[in-house]
């Protein structure tokens, strides 16, 4: 037998969930979803947390991590069906729900009951849900923190499993401090599973206080794009970016687009002055209601709205099978984002396009993303007479869109211009202990341990 043949007779076969050491409940479960293949994060994550390890996963979005701690822990709670059993914290309202779903979905057959803890919603109905003994609390850190001090008879006493999902944009979002609070009142003996995009310093402290001896699964080893997706750049003058959003909306029509925003104003604007030239758009981002955002997302992936206008609330986490597009109105700051945001096309060996629009002002961060990326974005060819016709009436769009954002904001509706990427502005951050500014309850929080 040669070299050859013997290297292939001795290579491992590929990895199967029943391989994996799956319970048959879910391996008809993950067969009804038709989730038939493990990815590189399940492969590698499921066997050690099978094993009752501790876990940190490195892993980029749509890598399936949910899948790689939703699994094992189903399989332990089929083994000890006991009360709330696990605790998993979001960055965002929607990456909870999300999340929650999926536990649904996989433990159909166990009858796992699930409660989503997230602000924007109000917290009698999620006070009722918890004395319902969810297995599963999906929550993002303050609305929990907050349930912790105010709810009567809801605690963490007994919990056997933490998970910290997005764990990085967790702590961007200054959730360092209530996650502090709430490591102080769970069990110490537990099974804890930390997934983040990157090891950040901040990520590596956090693993070090939660932590034990824990097992680490990296599958991207950096930060890159898919080699199915197409990356284009159009340069332009400030002062055209509206027309020529609206010039590649027109040219694109019959793609499912995402446009991605710096500001809530703008997404609010943009979506104004989509509408009033006739498209579907319909907005997503940290100021609208809870329902609002769901009903956005809905609308979105069911087809009927084409276009989703958005902060970066949608760059992460949210699975949305099918887009198309992705387009930068606005140059994300750091490369990571940029990364996340193009990353919401060309999912699961598909391909995509990404349009990033640049002015005289963005020409160092698009060749700072280029450095990461280690590749050159394409000029997206336009026709300029087609874009001078358009002029006018984009203007005038852009003048009804600003007057009715005026109106909201005199009737109180809507705080103009503000971020929602992240930091102390992040209305995503969307609970009602941050948001209020409501002191930590020592003493409430003391007799919850």
């Amino acid at each position: 037998m040669s070299s050859t043949e013997l290297e292939e007779s001795s290579a491992a076969p590929p990895a199967t969930f029943k391989s994996l050491g799956l319970i048959d409940s879910l391996l008809q479960a993950l067969e009804q979803v038709n989730h038939k293949v493990p990815t590189d994060i399940q492969t590698e994550v499921i066997p050690h947390a099978l094993e009752g390890k501790d876990i940190i996963g490195v892993a980029s979005t749509g890598s399936g991590k949910t899948a790689a701690f939703a699994l094992p822990i189903l399989q332990k709670l089929w083994e000890e069906p006991k009360g709330l059993f696990a605790c998993v914290l979001a960055p965002t309202r929607e990456l909870a729900y999300q999340i929650s779903q999926q536990f649904e979905s996989l433990g159909s057959d166990m009858g796992v009951r699930c409660a989503v803890i997230v602000g924007g919603v109000p917290t009698v109905p999620q006070a009722v849900a918890l004395a319902k003994k969810p297995h599963v609390v999906v929550a993002t850190p303050g609305r929990l923190l907050w349930h912790l001090q105010e709810t009567k008879g809801f605690g963490l006493a007994n919990l056997k499993f933490l998970v910290l999902d997005e764990a990085d944009r967790l702590l961007d979002m200054d959730f360092g401090q209530v996650i502090d609070d709430i490591l102080k009142v769970i069990p110490k003996q537990r099974t804890t599973y930390l997934f983040s995009a990157t090891m950040t310093s901040k990520v590596a402290k956090l693993q070090r206080a939660s932590l034990k001896n824990p097992v680490r699964v990296e599958v991207a080893g950096k930060y890159q794009t898919v080699s199915t997706l197409l990356q284009y750049y159009l340069f332009i003058p400030l002062k055209d970016k509206d027309v020529n959003l609206v010039y590649l909306v027109n040219a694109l029509a019959q793609n499912s687009i995402i446009i991605f925003t710096r500001t809530v104003h703008d997404a609010a604007r943009l979506t104004i002055v989509l509408r009033t030239l006739g498209f579907s758009a319909v907005p997503l981002h940290g100021q609208l209601s809870q329902s609002q955002r769901l009903g956005a997302l809905a609308k979105f992936k069911s087809g009927g709205r084409k276009i989703l206008v958005a902060t970066d609330v949608a760059s992460r986490g949210l699975d949305i099978p099918s887009v198309d597009i992705v387009i930068n109105f606005d140059i994300p700051t750091h490369s990571k984002d940029y990364i996340h945001r193009v990353g919401r096309t060309a999912r699961a060996g598909r391909s995509g396009k990404s349009i990033t629009l640049v002015t005289q002002y963005d020409v160092e961060l698009v060749q700072r993303i280029e450095s990461v990326i280690e590749k050159k974005m394409e000029l997206w060819p336009t026709e300029k007479e087609e874009i001078a016709l358009l002029t006018e009436r984009v203007n005038e769009a852009g003048r009804i869109a600003a007057n009715e954002l005026k109106e909201q904001d005199s009737k109180g509706g809507r705080k103009r211009g503000r971020s929602d990427g992240g930091g102390r502005d992040d209305k995503d951050r969307d609970d009602d202990v941050v948001e209020a500014g409501m002191p930590v309850n020592k003493k409430k929080m003391k007799n919850r341990r």
